[in-house]
């Protein structure tokens, strides 16, 4: 999947944070929906202005960025 062909970035919109194109949704708070148990189904019908194929980009946006040799800082665990 192009991830890119469904996501672009402006600074005056969400802090200049990847969005679906054409929407003011965020990647993020996709990502964060489908974190939470949101279904594909919901976020449809939750955000209507969206479709199948923007949720499969963010996601491969995210495995992209996952697979990046920079790390996300993320605290370090006990164990």
């Amino acid at each position: 999947m192009n991830w890119q062909e469904h996501m672009d970035r402006h600074p005056a919109v969400i802090g200049g944070k990847p969005k679906l194109r054409g929407t003011r949704l965020g990647v993020g708070l996709i990502l964060e929906r489908l974190g939470d148990g949101w279904t594909v189904e919901q976020l449809l019908e939750a955000y209507p202005q969206i479709t199948t194929e923007q949720i499969q980009a963010c996601q491969a946006y995210a495995a992209d960025m996952l697979a990046s040799d920079e790390v996300l800082d993320i605290p370090h665990s006990a164990a």
